[in-house]
């Protein structure tokens, strides 16, 4: 029986994939790097920025990265007016978790900065017990962000579940003796993700609370 529940954020609890698309190919061009293509870039959500950088870009050169970082950050927090929203049927589906007794945290790719732009304006924040970002702890799919979590929490890496849309969250999850759930509509596609293993495969996020439940049930 699960006790902690931790999610990635974009592409699992917001659809943003197309704001970050749109934003990191905004921030290529300001700095005459290489044209990102659509794929490409979905390929790497998820990554810490310096990662997803040097992955797009292989041969970048070291002092371009935090330019990019800043331009990407330009784009994302204030200059790109790509739509993002929650995926129907979040908050509520967060908030009776929480009345169930769950324990909620976050694991993320974004900076803080960006962490706490979205929690204000989603106004998401309380529900959730404690969160990591890539600019705090090593970057997925290392699992440090994940027994930091385990650590602040004082939970066993049996008593939790990680729930995310990309390779990087699922290999993060195995790699800290998590179980998993994928998924199936966010960055990555399913078939990617399957090879982790994951205990669920969530085509909607309300689908969470009605597994959760089964699981407790066969569990009491």
């Amino acid at each position: 029986m699960y006790k902690l529940l931790i999610f990635d954020w974009d592409g699992t609890i917001i659809d943003s994939a197309a704001r970050i698309v749109s934003s990191m190919q905004k921030a290529a061009r300001d700095l005459d790097q290489p044209e990102l293509t659509d794929d490409a870039v979905r390929n790497i959500i998820g990554l810490g920025l310096p990662e997803a950088i040097r992955a797009l870009i292989p041969d970048v050169d070291d002092a371009i990265i935090p330019q990019l970082r800043e331009r990407y950050g330009h784009y994302y927090l204030n200059a790109d007016d790509t739509p993002t929203a929650l995926f129907e049927g979040v908050e509520e589906t967060l908030v009776n978790l929480r009345q169930k007794g769950f324990r909620l945290a976050v694991a993320t790719g974004k900076s803080r900065r960006g962490l706490q732009r979205v929690f204000g304006d989603t106004g998401l924040e309380y529900l959730f017990e404690t969160s990591r970002c890539a600019d705090e702890t090593t970057s997925k799919p290392h699992p440090h962000m994940l027994e930091e979590i385990l650590d602040e929490t004082g939970l066993a890496a049996t008593d939790a579940v990680m729930i995310g849309d990309t390779e990087f969250d699922l290999e993060m999850g195995v790699r800290a003796g998590m179980d998993t759930i994928a998924v199936s509509y966010g960055a990555h596609h399913i078939d990617r993700l399957m090879q982790y293993n994951p205990a669920l495969v969530m085509h909607r996020f309300p689908e969470l609370e009605s597994w959760l439940t089964d699981v407790s049930l066969n569990h009491s």
